[in-house]
C-alpha cells in the first residue's frame, strides 16, 4: 500500500475521527459514533481506499499513475 494521504489530511481525519467517537460518549449518544474508527484507521496508514478507487491522492511524494 503506497501512501496517499497528505499530513494535512490525516490531521484532519484524526480530528474528526475523534469528535466521531466523542459523540457516543457525550452529546447524542448513538453508536453511529463508532464509524469515527474508519478516520482514525485511515490516519494512521496513510492510505485511504476510496482515495485509490477515484485515483486520488493528497500527498505529494506518491507519483501519480498515468
Amino acid at each position: 500500500m503506497r501512501r496517499n494521504l497528505a499530513t494535512w489530511d490525516r490531521v484532519a481525519r484524526l480530528v474528526v475521527g475523534a469528535v466521531l467517537i466523542a459523540l457516543v460518549f457525550v452529546g447524542p449518544q448513538t453508536p453511529w459514533g463508532w464509524i469515527g474508527i474508519v478516520p482514525i484507521v485511515t490516519a494512521l496508514a496513510g492510505f485511504c481506499p476510496a482515495y485509490r478507487i477515484f485515483g486520488l491522492s493528497t500527498c505529494p511524494l506518491s507519483p501519480k499513475r498515468p
